[in-house]
C-alpha cells in the first residue's frame, strides 16, 4: 500500500472527511429564523441611497442588517456602524454618537424609503431608493 492510500484509509477510519450533520442548536435555528423573517422585510438587507440630498453629492447609504447593525456610509465620510432596532411597524430608531435618532417610516416599497427623522422640535423627511449595482464612488472634486 502506497503512502497515499495509507493515509486515505486512517483518515477514513477516523472519520475525517465523512459527511456528518450534526444537530442545529437552538442558537442556530434563532439565526435561521431571523435570516428568513428579515428576507420579508423590506426594510432590511438592502443598500438605501439618499435621493434627496441637494449638494449635488452621490448621497449617503444605510443598510438595515437583521442583526441589529445599521451601516451608514457616503462617498466622502468614513463609514459608521450603528444599533438600530425596529420599534413598531412605523418607527425605527438607532443610536448615532450617544444620541438616540427616532424615525418614523412614512413610506416603504421595493423602490422607495421614506423616514420622517424626529430631531428634537425639528422633523426632517430623508429620500431613498435602492442603490443600483455596479456602483462606484466618484473622484473627489478637487478645489
Amino acid at each position: 500500500m502506497d503512502t497515499k492510500a495509507a493515509v486515505f484509509a486512517l483518515l477514513t477510519m477516523w472519520g475525517v472527511g465523512t459527511c456528518t450533520t450534526l444537530p442545529a442548536s437552538a442558537e442556530d435555528q434563532d439565526v435561521a429564523a431571523d435570516e428568513e423573517a428579515a428576507s420579508d422585510d423590506l426594510l432590511v438587507n438592502k443598500v438605501w441611497v439618499r435621493t434627496d440630498d441637494s449638494s449635488g453629492m452621490p448621497g449617503s447609504m444605510q443598510i438595515f442588517l437583521p442583526d441589529g447593525t445599521l451601516v451608514t456610509d457616503s462617498c466622502w465620510e468614513t463609514y459608521r456602524l450603528s444599533r438600530w432596532e425596529q420599534v413598531s411597524d412605523t418607527a425605527i430608531s438607532w443610536d448615532e454618537d450617544g444620541i438616540t435618532i427616532n424615525a418614523d417610516i412614512a413610506s416603504l416599497t421595493d423602490s422607495e424609503l421614506v423616514l420622517s427623522l424626529k430631531l428634537g422640535s425639528e422633523v426632517q423627511e430623508q429620500h431613498f431608493a435602492p442603490a443600483t449595482v455596479p456602483y462606484l464612488c466618484p473622484d473627489i472634486p478637487k478645489d
